[in-house]
């Protein structure tokens, strides 16, 4: 029996999920220490590109695209490549897995104001609540960052950017989700990934000159190429197709897992400590969550 491409989608947003949780663990090994988090970022995006770009020519078909396409394609890349990752990787550097992860939460939240804003979804008083109550949960782990970890040398900046980056993925899946429904895959993200090169240069280029990758340990390696192969090749490539056959909303709420995974990996793999301040804080978030994620309930008209 074939499998539905729903339940394909689901399961690529699953896997999604789970390479984005150990990210936050593999990521957090090789920087600030070993490689500064703009060079790593440049290494994911240079190097996935060029996969996607040799894939592209073998199996995708030839497509014309305006410069107005190219623009929108741009703005996504903006989001969901450049600006994105390079708040992520800086944040992680200056903040342990766990917060980072219990923040990448607020994703569905900024997801539905977003839809709210652009796609006029309506608000009502429960999904209102849940909002406030998310951003509070969000709010309290960025000012609450005193003790979080010892790997964490400035939690404050790194959380907010950690929230900056969540808040630019949610900007992306709203993108992303129009163009889907014009382009091949392999097409959308091979331009995805050239604009993300072109936003990321000027800052990793100087970080990548100074990695010296011959005196670099096998360690290091491994968990840059997890970075690049995993957390980048794979984790973009399964989201756009979760994308294409999933609604945003659905595909925010595996963002859900992360935390959950990121914890149970960091911890037993002895990178991360579970402190009050994250427990609170993923209690208010997953609750905003909960409740801004409700439907209103349909008025029974009688006759």
């Amino acid at each position: 029996m074939e499998m539905s491409k729903r339940a394909i989608a689901i399961i690529c947003a699953f896997l999604v999920a789970l390479f984005y949780a150990f990210n936050f663990t593999a990521a957090k090994e090789v920087t600030p220490e070993h490689i500064g988090p703009y060079g790593l970022t440049l290494y994911r995006v240079l190097i996935t590109g060029i996969i996607f770009w040799g894939l592209s020519f073998v199996f995708a078909p030839r497509t014309k695209m305006t410069l107005k396409e190219l623009a929108h394609i741009a703005l996504a890349a903006f989001c969901g490549v450049g600006f994105n990752m390079l708040t992520f990787m800086k944040g992680l550097s200056l903040t342990s897995p766990i917060s980072a992860a219990v923040l990448m939460v607020t994703t569905p939240i900024l997801v539905l104001v977003l839809s709210a804003i652009f796609l006029k979804e309506k608000l009502f008083g429960i999904r209102i609540l849940g909002i406030l109550i998310g951003f509070s949960g969000a709010t309290f782990l960025i000012l609450q960052s005193t003790g979080i970890g010892a790997d964490a040398s400035n939690p404050t900046l790194g959380n907010f950017l950690i929230f900056v980056n969540a808040l630019s993925y949610a900007f992306y899946i709203i993108l992303a989700k129009k163009l889907t429904q014009k382009y091949h895959v392999l097409i959308l993200l091979r331009w995805l990934y050239f604009f993300g090169v072109l936003f990321i240069l000027p800052f990793g280029y100087n970080e990548i000159v100074a990695f010296d990758l011959s005196s670099a340990s096998w360690e290091t390696l491994m968990f840059i190429g997890y970075v690049i192969v995993f957390a980048t090749l794979g984790t973009y490539g399964l989201n756009i197709i979760a994308i294409k056959n999933l609604k945003p909303s659905v595909v925010a709420v595996f963002v859900y897992l992360q935390p959950l995974l990121a914890t149970i990996i960091a911890v037993s793999l002895d990178k991360d400590t579970i402190t009050w301040q994250k427990i609170a804080a993923g209690i208010m978030i997953f609750s905003g969550v909960f409740l801004s994620s409700l439907k209103q309930k349909q008025k029974i008209r009688t006759t």
